[in-house]
């Protein structure tokens, strides 16, 4: 499903209390609420006034309805007058969609001489999202908290960046992960628990031999070749005359395509150390999938893949582009302090500056053709990095905060695509922080998924989530780790 085909329920709190003439009042402005949030153009999704629920049997059937409904991506839930948090028990102990408590009111202001007990009785958002707020929190139910006014952009840029979150989890329960091989060889980080993951993230991550997709390209016609060449000149600059080098990766890219789309899978991965049979590591391939929305991990990494998929589904729609990336070398000069990331060909080109380019070059290492790939720099502009690793019996998400910069220099004879950045605090605390947490050298880099994101779609799966940024010092994040060590061992 598409961003735009989910939905969140907006589910409104009350009691038989105040009368019938003010539950009609209370549904009223709550439909009104949802069409003037749809409206506004801030949400990725629509919201859908359900009920004004008033008894326990209207909040359970209404959670279990939403449980069973697959385009519904979670509840918002709002208490216009005070209603009993009693009442939200069995419903609550029910749901199993993310969950948005959006502690708003009707009124933006006081009406000071309208105020009365009859407005006080109907207006009673301040304290009833707090009777709210007790249960969830004495059911320790993960939840996202808003407060604002209901109209305010930024308020409702929040619920929809949340939203996105929730719809990312869904993508998540259902995501396959195609693998092309194993894991290089001797690689610790790369490892990790496939069972565990399905279990927590819902990813289905599978092998298919090589051999098989060598059989789907030679199964790609010459037709079908030219037309995709005919995409990549209008798309990007051939700065190559070995044609026949890209018309192999059109070929890889088209076999690839066919077999993820045929066993339903939206990420992949694949490793130089298994390419029996193949005549070039897909590298334009690889590139040209992620730009399309495919998840990708190099070196046979298919946690990296899976978050490369969830990310780019999360921000579906949005322009700054996430990618597969990799930490390859610092400049380490005083006062200017990056890191330069790249991977041997496959970086997305959804964060190129400028129109990439597809080159040929050696590549040193897998013992095949010399592959076709594009290269470009990224573009500037606040970003982050994001892994995602296996710590034995649970997964912990490392989130940095970075500062993509145009690179200091021009290195050409580096054949492959770029982004150089500043690393949060600073490159030296920053490696150190991040090495502490044990994150991985493969991240995805996002400029649209924000911290915030992150941590909603963390805190949905109910996984570890590490931030470091432009406060974080070492010291801070060794007992922020231990602590973490020693909750999630009492989980």
């Amino acid at each position: 499903m598409q961003m735009k085909e989910y939905e969140f329920w907006f589910v409104v709190g009350s009691q038989f209390l105040y009368g019938p003439e003010v539950l009609e009042i209370v549904a009223s402005r709550a439909k009104e609420m949802a069409d003037t949030m749809n409206k506004s153009g801030v949400l990725p999704c629509k919201v859908v006034y359900k009920v004004t629920a008033k008894t326990p049997e209207e909040i359970s059937n209404v959670v279990k309805e939403a449980n069973y409904q697959d385009k519904c991506a979670g509840l918002i839930t709002w208490m216009h007058t005070f209603s009993p948090s009693k009442m939200w028990i069995d419903g609550l102990s029910k749901l199993q969609k993310p969950y948005c408590h959006f502690a708003t009111q009707y009124n933006r202001e006081i009406p000071n001489d309208e105020i009365d007990m009859d407005f006080m009785n109907l207006n009673q958002a301040a304290h009833g999202d707090r009777e709210h707020g007790f249960i969830a929190a004495r059911l320790r139910m993960p939840r996202k908290v808003i407060m604002g006014y209901w109209q305010d952009e930024d308020v409702l840029k929040r619920l929809g960046d949340w939203m996105r979150s929730a719809v990312a989890a869904a993508f998540s329960r259902s995501l396959k992960v195609m693998r092309f091989g194993d894991n290089m060889r001797n690689v610790a980080v790369t490892e990790g628990d496939k069972v565990g993951a399905q279990m927590q993230l819902g990813w289905q991550v599978n092998t298919w031999p090589v051999g098989e997709l060598v059989e789907e390209i030679g199964k790609v016609t010459e037709e079908e070749v030219d037309a995709l060449m005919q995409e990549y000149a209008e798309r990007y600059t051939m700065a190559t005359d070995n044609l026949d080098a890209v018309r192999y990766q059109a070929k890889e890219e088209i076999a690839m395509k066919k077999m993820l789309d045929r066993e339903g899978c939206k990420a992949f991965s694949n490793t130089f150390e298994d390419l029996y049979g193949m005549e070039q590591l897909p590298g334009l391939a690889s590139q040209r999938l992620m730009e399309q929305g495919y998840g990708y991990g190099g070196e046979g990494d298919w946690k990296v893949a899976a978050m490369t998929a969830v990310i780019k589904a999360m921000t579906e729609g949005m322009t700054g582009g996430s990618a597969f990336m990799e930490d390859y070398t610092y400049n380490l000069q005083k006062g200017a302090e990056y890191s330069l990331g790249a991977h041997m060909l496959e970086v997305c080109p959804s964060v190129a500056a400028e129109r990439p380019r597809i080159e040929v070059h050696p590549l040193g290492i897998g013992g095949k053709a010399d592959p076709a790939r594009l290269v470009f720099e990224g573009h500037p502009g606040k970003a982050c990095v994001v892994s995602l690793v296996d710590m034995g019996g649970r997964l912990r998400m490392i989130c940095q905060d970075i500062e993509a910069v145009k690179p200091i220099l021009p290195m050409p004879n580096l054949p492959v695509a770029r982004v150089m950045w500043r690393a949060m605090p600073d490159l030296r605390t920053g490696a150190e922080c991040w090495i502490l947490a044990g994150g991985a050298h493969h991240t995805v880099l996002t400029y649209d998924a924000t911290p915030e994101m992150l941590k909603d779609w963390a805190r949905i799966m109910d996984i570890e989530f590490v931030h470091i940024t432009k406060d974080t010092t070492p010291a801070s994040l060794e007992q922020e780790l231990f602590l973490n060590d020693l909750a999630w061992k009492l989980k």
